[in-house]
């Protein structure tokens, strides 16, 4: 059966918006959120067993600025929990959407009947490149100015699932946000648009999970409304999962001119319980973990192939 999943995308769409060659890897004007193109797209063949992502057999319901109305009405009843997903470095529109629905599957473990979820997803622009030649970091600098630019996207995004979130917790059901590896990038531009455009604190999500976290390993720590100082005013919790055997971030540290990342060793006074009291935060730390097949890329991508990250990330839903 299908997986579906609802999408946001500030990706420039040139031509059939139902045909994936239509999304490209170029941005949306930053000042006009009319841009953003909503829409369902249905994965099929997605297969824990074989780490297989699957393929987009469809893409439906695509309106402009925000939601179809039914997609809508879906979303504000969806008889299960809503996770938003924000992908990282090197995902195609395409990766984006099949790596939701992965995320959708393994999440909705038939053990854990609770991590049932609906799911939406955030693609900004990424070229879909890992690291390639003649100039090997300028794919990464082109998806991190991306990520930095889709801030005021993010944000208008975060505005329409808010009435949709507050109407799908009248039925019971509660949001979830994961972020992953230069998606907390992402995340927190959408952040820091969001005060610095007024508006107020607001329980979006009951918990927010940064994985492998590609960010500033100070951007807990920059002045309000700088980075993620402000995520604690959207969300009833933070968890925050790292590791030292983080081969790709050891990677990212060296071609951002040796900046520490959040997702290596975890934030910076980790260790401050007045910075993050555990009421608020949750530390994981999955260096330890070496229950899958650990490679450069895989070790990156801890948080859904490591069943023991897994069971941490559900555990706290």
């Amino acid at each position: 059966m299908p997986i579906t999943v609802y999408f946001a995308t500030n990706r420039v769409v040139s031509g059939d918006p139902t045909e994936l060659s239509s999304y490209k890897d170029r941005i949306v004007s930053p000042t006009d959120p009319g841009q953003i193109t909503f829409g369902t797209a249905f994965v099929s063949g997605a297969d824990l067993t074989k780490d297989t992502v699957g393929e987009i057999t469809s893409i439906q319901n695509i309106s402009k600025g925000n939601f179809a109305a039914n997609a809508i009405a879906d979303l504000s009843s969806p008889g299960r929990n809503l996770l938003v997903f924000i992908h990282g470095f090197d995902n195609s529109f395409e990766d984006a959407i099949t790596r939701a629905a992965f995320n959708q599957q393994w999440i909705a473990d038939p053990k854990k009947p609770a991590g049932e979820t609906t799911i939406v997803t955030f693609s900004w622009p990424s070229l879909g490149k890992l690291i390639s030649p003649p100039l090997p970091w300028d794919d990464y600098f082109h998806d991190q100015t991306a990520a930095s630019q889709s801030g005021a996207h993010l944000m208008n995004v975060f505005a329409q699932l808010q009435p949709i979130i507050t109407d799908a917790r009248k039925s019971g059901s509660r949001c979830f946000l994961l972020a992953h590896s230069m998606g907390n990038w992402a995340l927190q531009a959408g952040v820091e648009s969001w005060f610095s455009h007024g508006k107020a604190p607001s329980s979006l999500f009951d918990a927010a999970f940064l994985a492998a976290a590609d960010e500033r390993y100070d951007a807990f720590s920059i002045p309000f409304p700088g980075r993620l100082s402000g995520l604690k005013q959207l969300t009833q919790k933070i968890c925050i999962l790292y590791s030292r055997e983080d081969e790709v971030l050891h990677t990212s540290k060296l071609i951002n001119l040796g900046a520490q990342r959040l997702g290596q060793g975890g934030p910076k006074d980790i260790g401050n319980a007045t910075a993050f009291p555990a009421a608020k935060y949750t530390m994981i730390d999955c260096s330890s973990f070496d229950d899958y097949d650990r490679d450069f890329e895989s070790s990156h991508q801890y948080y859904r192939r490591s069943t023991a990250a897994r069971d941490a990330i559900i555990a706290q839903m």
